[in-house]
């Protein structure tokens, strides 16, 4: 079927209307083609406040990253890491920004359907399971954290060994963890409803980074005087491992640690799962209104993530571990109330993440049913039983970043929303070898070369044996 275009004297395909309207800043409102499918979503009514969808946006960007960010500021240098820190977050923005072109084009607000609309059934299964790995990666990792950190918060709390009682083990408190307070978040109808939980999430983080940047003016560069240095892990004989043992900062550096680092940054500022979500459920949509949501959250992550691992890296120096709580003591108070925080921030943001797998998995094996409330809850507990599985088998909190970071950041970051560019906006409009489409395609290019660079140097290290240097 084809359209008049009021700018031009000639017909335009259904899908190039389409993309002029989206230009202008609104989704396509005309009824769909005789004999096509409606498209999903077109008649939802959002309700989500902007700032309540920055929140919950931010809290999908900023997650147990975060705390992996000074380890990788040790092995690039300060400026070196700020400025792949601001790259990364400028090819986020690019990317979403190619994902609501997209969106707008063909009025579809679900990533599976535009891979569907892009490469076809193939498409919509594929990036059906690129979410689901890389959210339930994520998942995972703010889970490691509760196992990790939950019993040392509860024996200091209780004056015990945290291996004593049964009570303390992590297994179990993740197992209590997710039945108890993260099953009845995800099992909310719509992401808007966490908008609150999420910004309380964004104040224990924001907390986080204001004790961090107190302790490192409180510890100096005193080895000796440094109360919340970490005990020695070293064997009897050996010099103990000051925090501080080179009090001299780095601005540039290269070592085969660095190949860990990118992939964790690129983690940190992964959200497009999410990014339709909360576009469908955003108050007066619009791609420039969504775009606006999306630039305010990753500029506010930007600076939450380089003033963490600056003053981080500067208060450990190359001592830093890739989880930065443990370098402190866990008797000191104010890093008891940090990691409660933490705690507090990494259990509010499951709901949020597992909200994209469970549409995900929903758009894949039940496209055409209606809203069922036992298919909602039963969706959620797998997801749970099966993250729970994962947690309590993956050993270091560094392989879930390296390998998650790895594979399907580059993923949802680059690859997909470039194909979803070059297959979906209308040759009518956007020839291929006009500049928006060759800045998409340079854009897929880099993605691939990224992770086969990324994947290539981790497997290499693993196989020298050397992936457990640096604070493992």
């Amino acid at each position: 079927m084809e359209l008049q275009d009021p700018k031009m004297n000639g017909a335009l395909p259904a899908d190039a209307l389409g993309y002029r309207q989206e230009r202008e800043g609104f989704l396509p409102s005309h009824p769909p083609a005789p004999g096509r499918k409606p498209v999903e979503f077109m008649d939802f009514e959002g309700k989500t406040s902007f700032g309540m969808s920055v929140f919950n946006l931010s809290n999908a960007i900023m997650g147990s990253g975060i705390l992996g960010l000074a380890y990788a500021m040790a092995h690039t240098g300060v400026l070196f890491f700020l400025a792949l820190l601001l790259c990364i977050a400028l090819l986020s923005s690019y990317s979403i920004h190619l994902l609501l072109t997209c969106a707008g084009v063909v009025g579809i607000r679900a990533y599976e359907q535009l891979g569907q609309r892009a490469l076809g059934p193939a498409g919509k299964v594929v990036v059906a399971a690129v979410i689901c790995l890389h959210n339930v990666g994520a998942m995972s990792s703010y889970l490691f954290i509760i196992k990790s950190e939950l019993p040392l918060v509860i024996g200091t709390f209780l004056d015990m060994d945290p291996e004593g009682g049964w009570f303390l083990k992590g297994n179990l408190l993740i197992i209590i963890v997710s039945v108890l307070i993260i099953l009845p978040l995800a099992l909310m109808r719509h992401l808007g409803y966490l908008g609150y939980t999420s910004g309380l999430s964004l104040t224990c983080m924001l907390f986080f980074l204001i004790s961090v940047i107190y302790k490192k003016f409180q510890l100096g560069c005193a080895v000796g005087l440094n109360e919340t240095a970490v005990e020695s892990k070293n064997p009897p004989g050996l010099p103990i491992q000051g925090l501080n043992r080179s009090c001299e900062a780095q601005m540039f550096t290269v070592d085969s640690q660095m190949f860990y680092t990118v992939p964790i940054m690129a983690f940190a500022f992964v959200c497009h799962p999410e990014v339709l979500p909360i576009y469908t459920e955003l108050c007066r949509p619009s791609k420039h209104r969504m775009q606006a949501v999306a630039n305010v959250s990753i500029g506010a992550m930007f600076c939450m993530y380089g003033l963490t691992a600056t003053f981080g890296y500067l208060t450990f120096y190359n001592s830093v571990e890739a989880e930065m709580l443990h370098m402190y003591s866990q008797q000191d108070l104010l890093i008891l109330c940090v990691r409660l925080a933490v705690l507090l921030a990494v259990t509010l943001t499951v709901p949020v993440v597992l909200f994209p797998i469970r549409r995900a998995l929903q758009q894949l094996l039940f496209p055409s049913r209606d809203f069922s409330w036992p298919r909602h809850v039963a969706i959620a507990l797998i997801l749970l039983v099966l993250v729970n599985v994962l947690v309590i088998c993956v050993p270091t909190i560094r392989d879930i970043f390296g390998v998650i970071g790895s594979t399907s950041a580059p993923s949802l970051i680059f690859i997909l929303p470039s194909i979803f560019y070059l297959r979906i906006v209308p040759s009518e409009v956007e020839p291929f070898c006009s500049w928006p489409k060759i800045q998409a395609l340079c854009f897929g290019l880099l993605g691939v070369l990224f992770m086969a660079i990324s994947l290539g140097f981790m497997f290499a290290n693993w196989a020298t044996g050397q992936s457990h240097v640096s604070g493992h």
